[in-house]
């Protein structure tokens, strides 16, 4: 087991035993019971907060919003399986491009839901990097919002076969991935960075 899994084991048992504790104290004291139901929400609430870091903790692909300008580093397209339930999904690695087109040197993992026109995209910008033709995208043409804790809980909690397999909406704060047969494309050349004038590199 490495340092990193003994941490995050560490974490889940003593949430667990915080919550036991929690539980102890709630059938002996004398409160009413709503501050016995409020305590125990708001403890529930921060299990899933907790998971949700310790996810990030091991290098899962996120469902935040993707940087505002990025470089597509790698990309993982996987398929919706009907027999399965699975809506599929898109995973891509990306470094964060600052104003300038300089990459960030953090590369992450974010996953988008699937879509065929993006599926397709995806596909020729990846034929694109094999041949040496960097690739790059903008947040802002994969829909807006961050993903609420509410999507969050409803990815692990909601069987696979009636999660939605659209894109999502804009509003609710999660990923809009190109309609089928949208014209253009979300991912283009990214340009050379631009350097600083030469009386500020002195």
């Amino acid at each position: 087991m490495t340092s990193l899994q003994s941490i995050i084991l560490t974490l889940a048992v003593a949430y667990a035993v915080i919550g036991a504790l929690l539980l102890i104290v709630l059938v002996y004291a004398r409160l009413h019971w709503s501050l016995k139901a409020l305590a125990i929400i708001v403890t529930s609430t921060f299990y899933v907060v907790s998971f949700g870091g310790m996810r990030g903790l091991l290098g899962w692909a996120t469902t935040d919003k993707l940087p505002a300008s990025f470089k597509l580093l790698a990309a993982r397209i996987v398929e919706p399986h009907s027999l399965e339930g699975d809506p599929g999904a898109i995973y891509l690695w990306v470094e964060e491009l600052d104003e300038d087109n300089r990459p960030s040197a953090v590369p992450r993992a974010f996953r988008v839901p699937y879509n065929d026109a993006l599926a397709e995209q995806t596909h020729a910008a990846e034929n694109e990097i094999k041949a040496g033709h960097t690739q790059g995208g903008r947040a802002a043409d994969f829909g807006g919002g961050e993903g609420s804790l509410t999507d969050f809980v409803r990815e692990y909690v909601t069987p696979k076969a009636i999660l939605e397999t659209s894109g999502g909406d804009s509003s609710t704060g999660e990923f809009k991935a190109p309609p089928a047969g949208a014209q253009g494309s979300v991912f283009t050349p990214v340009p050379p960075p631009r350097m600083p004038p030469k009386d500020e590199q002195q």
